[in-house]
């Protein structure tokens, strides 16, 4: 962590410590104690999108302990659940700059989430200057740990031209090979393959489908 993340982090430990000053016995008494997510919980709360809609329902009384579990004890999912209440302002002050960081944090300890959700920042161009070929790379190593959405972002993203020829196969390849809950993601997942189709050889879309693909 650099110095500027470090001196914010202890600025807003001490805030909250200061607050806590201010609480008296009896506000106490009326508040309904919420337990800590667990990482199956949080990491449900994330692949549904409402990690922000449960913080908030929670009445930010988690804010310390996701701090601490992000930037002390440096857990990826937290880390990734801090730096998105940063970027949308959720129980914090707005902070997108600060809340990137964290964010990349998170992706660089191998948390698929975080490097699907940057990915996404730099294909909407929210936060961040739009490039779709960067996105591209932070999804290309989410879609190798076996991430669904991953592989259907960067088919997706190949489809249009985004990212290098030479991985188009591995691409096809992942998402045609994956097992699929619903009917819908498996046809939103055909339509992306089709397009793929047009940019790749007939030669490598055949070693694509096949079950096992060298170097897979």
């Amino acid at each position: 962590m650099d110095i500027d993340l470090m001196e914010k982090s202890i600025s807003r430990i001490l805030l909250l410590l200061s607050c806590l000053w201010l609480v008296t016995p009896k506000a106490l008494a009326t508040i309904e104690a919420v337990d800590i997510y667990s990482d199956a919980q949080l990491l449900s709360l994330i692949r549904t999108q409402t990690y922000l809609q449960r913080v908030k329902t929670d009445d930010c009384q988690l804010l310390q302990d996701i701090e601490a579990r992000a930037m002390v004890l440096k857990q990826p999912l937290y880390q990734f659940l801090w730096g998105e209440m940063l970027n949308h302002g959720v129980c914090v002050t707005a902070d997108p700059r600060y809340g990137m960081s964290i964010l990349q944090m998170s992706a660089e300890q191998g948390s698929s989430e975080a490097m699907v959700k940057i990915a996404e920042y730099y294909h909407d161009g929210r936060f961040v200057i739009q490039n779709k070929h960067r996105a591209v790379q932070f999804v290309l190593p989410a879609a190798a740990n076996g991430d669904q959405q991953a592989r259907i972002m960067l088919v997706r993203l190949q489809a249009q031209g985004y990212g290098s020829p030479m991985d188009y196969e591995m691409g096809y390849h992942w998402l045609f090979n994956e097992v699929f809950a619903n009917t819908k993601t498996k046809l939103e997942a055909l339509r992306l393959l089709q397009q793929l189709e047009t940019k790749m050889p007939a030669s490598a879309v055949s070693r694509a489908q096949q079950q096992r693909l060298s170097g897979n």
